[in-house]
């Protein structure tokens, strides 16, 4: 049997395990934290609870809010530069993917110096990060568990995929109650991210037995879940949800991810597309393109998705993409790229710069700039 490796943070999960976010910090010898959230979790109200919490252990922090959907690089060197200016030694982020890659990217910085740039790629990162907390108030991008994050250039119109084992938080805290306050709306489009994270990683040629049992649990538990949580956004199927992003999340930062990430990370750098949004539309076309490759995988995501086995490996995997297809019609979210891009004259620039994403590395079947174009199009 081969050798394997599977990295995962300390994880906190439960109802009201919020409250333990002081205790954590000062396990890792805070003495002045930098919180870094976002505008949309502030009105929520969780920021000032999270203060609330801090006070009362008497612990001393530091406030860095600048941070976009798909945050951008110039807006890690403002928090690198507050991180220092505050003496801070701790970092504590707050909310979904944005923030909480945003709060890698800063502690990169303060601990390797350089520009974001410079760690486009895998492993390198040379010196330890400054103590991590991470907090999600949504699911999905699961950067509170994985060893990626992923920073936008604008200069160069890229997101940048960054990969270490040091990226990895030292602490994760999970609390279903934080995702009471998320509309409908919100929940949709992490969900999708999920989705991607359970099938890319269970599909990767650096899959182990480990990353396959989280992969198909997480994609379990979103296929069950996904529409009652939808219809009625009550905190038993969303407390599911986060079990499932975890689920899916301890996968994916092993068995990294492939040929979705990498189309919706160029339609992010260049349009600034949604992150999960992309996926809705881009994950089945990908599970066709590598279907050739890995059938048996395929067909036992598809009989997960839909609970049938059908008479053949490529029949059952089919049908599993066509429930995926209808269940983004049923939850009624965009169905082509037009309905999110202005044109397509970007497209080819896009699969350019998809086909030197790190993350199509790990795809089970090679593509080409032209096949990407041609999964583009397709989904036009």
């Amino acid at each position: 049997m081969d050798i394997f490796k599977f990295a995962i943070p300390e994880i906190i999960f439960g109802r009201g395990s919020l409250q333990y976010a002081s205790i954590c910090a000062k396990r890792l010898g805070a003495s002045k934290i930098l919180v870094v959230s976002d505008p949309g979790v502030e009105e929520a109200g969780w920021v000032d609870k999270l203060f609330d919490i801090l006070r009362a252990e008497d612990l001393d922090f530091t406030y860095f809010n600048d941070v976009a959907a798909n945050p951008r690089d110039f807006q890690i060197y403002k928090g690198v530069d507050l991180y220092r200016r505050e003496e801070a030694d701790v970092v504590m982020a707050l909310g979904g993917g944005s923030p909480m890659d945003a709060a890698k990217g800063i502690a990169l910085l303060v601990s390797n110096g350089g520009n974001i740039s410079d760690y486009e790629g895998a492993n390198l990162v040379n010196r330890p990060l400054p103590p991590m907390v991470f907090i999600p108030t949504t699911m999905g991008s699961e950067s509170n568990i994985s060893q990626f994050t992923v920073i936008s250039d604008l200069e160069r119109r890229v997101k940048m995929t960054l990969i270490s084992r040091t990226l990895v938080p030292n602490i994760s805290i999970t609390d279903p109650l934080l995702l009471e306050t998320l509309t409908r709306d919100l929940i949709i489009p992490p969900l999708f991210d999920s989705l991607a994270h359970a099938v890319e990683s269970y599909v990767s040629p650096i899959a182990n037995p480990f990353t396959e049992a989280w992969s198909l649990k997480g994609l379990d538990l979103l296929i069950r879940h996904i529409r009652p949580a939808l219809e009625t956004c009550d905190l038993d199927d969303l407390e599911q949800l986060a079990i499932a992003g975890t689920s899916s999340g301890m996968a994916f930062t092993n068995a990294s991810v492939g040929l979705g990430h990498a189309l919706a990370h160029a339609l992010g750098g260049m349009h600034d597309v949604v992150h999960g949004m992309a996926h809705s539309l881009l994950l089945p076309s990908v599970m066709r393109y590598n279907l050739p490759t890995c059938e048996k995988k395929m067909a036992r995501i598809g009989e997960v998705i839909t609970g049938k086995r059908l008479k053949t490996d490529e029949a059952t995997a089919l049908a599993g993409i066509e429930a995926l297809e209808e269940l983004r019609g049923e939850i009624g979210i965009p169905t082509r790229l037009r309905e999110l891009l202005p044109d397509r004259t970007m497209l080819p620039q896009a699969s350019h710069n998809a086909v030197k994403d790190i993350c199509l590395l790990t795809n089970p079947r090679p593509a080409t700039w032209k096949d990407m174009l041609n999964i583009y199009y397709e989904m036009w």
